[in-house]
This record gives structure tokens, sequence and C-alpha cells, in this order.
């Protein structure tokens, strides 16, 4: 199995915050192409990507009030995002769903995204932002908002409290504010400000994230192929099903019963765990 088949494995079996973060690179990769100014260095992203606080643009564009949220202005930038949004995620979905994550990620953006249009209107400030920092926010503070008190583990440091960490963002956010860029301070804590609002709503009854669930689910059986019902043959000396059919089904199952303890497997050690030999097993069962 090449690298490629791996990555595309993993991105398979990998859940909802793995292809998030491969969405993300990807978005950069084709920003390199695309948006990178090799002359003078760095990014020029175009105004139907990047979120731009001038009305004139982003109320003819409103798809950049989440498009922004996936581009990043250096790779640096992304390293960093990525980290944390693995950190994040992680602990978030020990508690929620891989629905709820998804909605989180792209609401918060959202609100986040116009929340900085807005308070950048009107301060008369005109700016333009990229990067997936405030959903990532959202992500950390809706887990520490649900679970304060969760003991992690930090190298170098050892034990600390889950709101300690975030506490920690949160105030260097604020310190930051009047600095140098203040459109993003301004994003990450209103992407923060999300996360808790969702989780206070989910606890009492309201998941935001049904939203984004039905929307996608809507599309997706818009595009989906009805079954087509195959044409049943009807023969007169109809027999009984023979001990070959049988076989098959139970090499079927011998199969499958592969497949979950290799999942299995996957949960408890992660992926790296795998053999040569089961990680080509899972890719072809895959396909």
């Amino acid at each position: 199995m090449n690298i490629l088949d791996d990555l595309k494995l993993q991105y398979k079996i990998g859940g909802i915050a793995l292809r998030v973060i491969y969405w993300n690179i990807a978005c950069f990769l084709i920003s390199l192409v695309f948006f990178y100014q090799y002359s003078g260095g760095g990014f020029a992203y175009p105004d139907w990507l990047a979120l731009s606080s001038d009305p004139n643009s982003f109320l003819i564009r409103p798809w950049t009030f989440l498009t922004y949220a996936f581009f990043h202005s250096s790779f640096l930038h992304l390293l960093f995002n990525m980290m944390v949004l693995n950190f994040a995620s992680q602990l978030f979905l020990t508690f929620f769903t891989q629905k709820q994550y998804l909605g989180l990620y792209i609401l918060s953006a959202i609100f986040a995204g116009i929340v900085f249009a807005l308070s950048y209107y009107f301060l008369s400030y005109s700016a333009s932002i990229v990067g997936a920092s405030a959903a990532i926010m959202a992500i950390l503070v809706a887990a520490t908002t649900y679970q304060p008190l969760m003991s992690v583990r930090l190298l170098l440091i050892g034990n600390v409290k889950l709101w300690h960490i975030t506490a920690v963002i949160l105030i260097l956010d604020l310190m930051q504010l009047r600095l140098e860029n203040m459109g993003g301070h301004i994003s990450h804590l209103a992407g923060a400000l999300f996360g808790f609002i969702y989780i206070k709503l989910l606890q009492n009854g309201t998941d935001l994230s049904i939203v984004i669930s039905r929307t996608i689910d809507f599309f997706a059986n818009l595009f989906k192929k009805s079954p087509s019902t195959p044409f049943k043959k009807v023969h007169k000396n109809y027999q009984k099903p023979t001990e070959k059919m049988t076989s098959r089904i139970v090499t079927k199952d011998k199969t499958q019963q592969q497949i979950d303890e290799i999942l299995d497997k996957i949960s408890q050690s992660g992926y790296d765990c795998l053999t040569k030999e089961e990680k080509e097993f899972l890719f072809k069962a895959g396909k």
C-alpha cells in the first residue's frame, strides 16, 4: 500500500475531525498554487474567498462567511491551528457526535465572521481575514463549558484542568485585541462566545447543529440516485438455496468479523498500530 492509499484509508475511517483537517490542508495547498505571491511573499486571497469587512463585498458574496474558515495566511498559521483543532476535536468528540461537531464548526465560523464584519464596519476599519481559529475556539470552549474540570496531561507541565488551558488562550486574545490582527482576535472571541452559547442551549434541549445536519441531509438526498428495482426473473422450477450460497454468507460474515476486529484495534491503539497486511485488507474492503 502506497502513501496515497494510506491517506485515502485514513480519510475514510478517520471521522469528521480528520476530514476537516484534510479540507484545511487541501485548501492551503490550492492557495499555494493560485494565491501565493512568490516574488514578494505572502498570500493575496481574492474577496470571493477571504471575508472582507466591506459591505459591498460580503453582501454580494455571503459564502465568504464560511470559506474564510478553510484558508490560512501562512504555513505556521495552518500548522498551529491544525494542532489546536486536533486537540480540541478529541475533547469535543468524547462527549458529542460528529454531526454536532461539523454543525458547530460551520455555525461558529459564520457567527464569528458576522461579528468581525459588523465590528469593523462600525469602527470604520477595512480588512479581510482568513483562518479556522474562530471555529477552533468554538469547539475548544464548547468542550470546556461542558466539562471544565477534565484533567488534561501536557508535555513538560503535567496534568492541568481543561478550563486553565482555555482561560490562558482567551486571556492572550484579550491582551492582543488592540494590537496587530485585531480582526482575527475579534473573530476568535466571537467563536469562543458561540461555543459557550451552543453548549448552554444544548443543555436546555436546543441543538443548533441540527440546522446544518438537516441542510446537508437535504442536499445529499436531493442528489442521491434512487435505487432502481432490478428485473426479477420468474422460473417454474424453483430450487431451494444450495449449500454453496450458504458458504458465501459465512465467508461474508468472517470478512465483516475481521473488519470489526481491525476497527477495534484502531480505536484502542490507533491506526499506526496496524500491520501492512491489515491496512491493505481494510483498504480493499472499503472499496
